[in-house]
């Protein structure tokens, strides 16, 4: 029987497939982290809670169309998980792209409250 965590992440990952964002907020901290694989600095561009969250998915100019998760797999390691996955879609430039990722996070109240992701570049 899957647990409180597999479910959390099961609709997590649901939600990032639909980019339904609101499902995603419902997911994390309200104080939530996210450390995205952009931006020239060393920890990336990062957003801030829920407010950073939806400005995010709604600003159609950095998002990326068509983005469809695949081979997720969540792994525990301690008190911390990382999560793997393939992502395929059109860039916000137009162009395809194919590439494999890993996030890092945090856990704290039954939500997630830090997502560092990592993409293999082209």
């Amino acid at each position: 029987m899957p647990d409180a965590i597999d479910d959390l992440f099961r609709r997590f990952g649901k939600a990032f497939n639909k980019a339904d964002v609101e499902e995603i907020a419902a997911c994390v901290t309200d104080d939530f982290e996210w450390r995205l694989n952009a931006g020239g600095s060393p920890s990336g561009r990062v957003l801030k809670g829920k407010d950073d969250l939806r400005a995010y998915f709604g600003d159609k100019s950095v998002a990326h169309r068509e983005a469809r998760f695949s081979e997720a797999r969540i792994h525990r390691a301690g008190d911390k998980l990382f999560g793997t996955f393939r992502v395929t879609g059109i860039d916000h430039a137009g162009k395809p792209f194919d590439r494999y990722g890993i996030d890092l996070y945090e856990l704290r109240d039954g939500k997630i409250a830090l997502k560092d992701s990592y993409l293999k570049a082209d």
